[in-house]
């Protein structure tokens, strides 16, 4: 199934036809998944240090609580 250049130009156009409208919404949606996946993946690499100072604070304000 060997695909040239010009074939994929057609299948782009067809489908730049049928989701033209919807294609920047579908891109924004795309690019705002994936930063937030790296904010995501940072606060797990910073989490380990952050949360066991957040776990001591929490756990002296639930008692506090009681």
């Amino acid at each position: 199934m060997g695909l040239g250049t010009v074939e994929l130009l057609i299948v782009a156009g067809v489908i730049l036809l049928l989701f033209g409208s919807r294609l920047p919404k579908v891109m924004r949606s795309l690019g705002e998944g994936i930063v937030e996946f790296k904010r995501g993946v940072q606060g797990i690499e910073e989490d380990p240090r952050a949360s066991h100072g957040d776990r001591t604070g929490d756990s002296n304000r639930a008692e506090s609580h009681r």
